[in-house]
This record gives structure tokens, sequence and C-alpha cells, in this order.
């Protein structure tokens, strides 16, 4: 499995953004995919997280209700609508799969993501 982010760069406060992420190679077993996200100093963090046959997503607390995520199973692609961007949302972005598992709810930890991509810079001007 490869994953392929796409969409970061610089925006100013306020403004919007949109990350891609596409994966290729075994894309017939997703269970589901997640963004991640890490800024300097700081630890790896959950942003938001979708399983793939559906349901609803799961955000991080500290970007509810400015980001969205979304997924076109067809195109084998997951999708990171951020809104009202702020400077603290400065970070190197990640999308990460995990294979389906039997629990109920989705993976919101990186432990239960298999595989990564290689991680998009998303930087906020104040």
């Amino acid at each position: 499995v490869q994953l392929q982010a796409s969409g970061g760069g610089l925006v100013q406060a306020g403004g919007s953004l949109r990350l891609s992420c596409t994966a290729s190679g075994r894309t017939d077993n997703i269970g589901s995919m997640a963004w991640f996200r890490q800024a300097p100093g700081k630890e790896r963090e959950l942003v938001a997280a979708i399983k793939w046959s559906g349901g609803r997503p799961f955000y991080g607390n500290s970007v509810k209700g400015r980001v969205t995520i979304s997924k076109d199973n067809a195109k084998n692609t997951l999708y990171l609508q951020m809104n009202a961007v702020k400077p603290e949302d400065t970070a190197v972005y990640y999308c990460a799969e995990a294979e389906p598992t039997f629990a109920l709810g989705t993976p919101t930890t990186q432990y239960e993501y298999a595989y990564w991509g290689q991680g998009t810079q998303v930087t906020v001007s104040s």
C-alpha cells in the first residue's frame, strides 16, 4: 500500500485548504483512513478519521467544527477540508490507513494505522 498526500501549502489565518491522499497498490482491504498532524516539538495527533465502509467520522477536539473528512471510494482518495485555519494548525499532515478489524469504532491512535503517507506541510500565517 502506498499513500500519496498532497494539497499542503501556505495559507493565511482564516483561509481554507483541502488536502488529498490517494491510496495505491492493494486497495481492496482498506478498513479506515485518517489524517494525523505533527507540529515541531509536539506529539503526532489525530485530526480526523473515517471508516472506509462509511459511518460517522471522528474529529479531534482541536479541529472539530472547522474540518471535514471525506472519501471517494472509487478513486481510493481521502480528503480533508480545512476551514477557518489558525496558526496553530501549522504542522506536517499525514494520511494513514488501517486494515479492517472487528472493532465497531474508528481507530483513533496512530498505533492502529499500519500504512502512512509521506506527509504534506501546512503553514498558516497570522
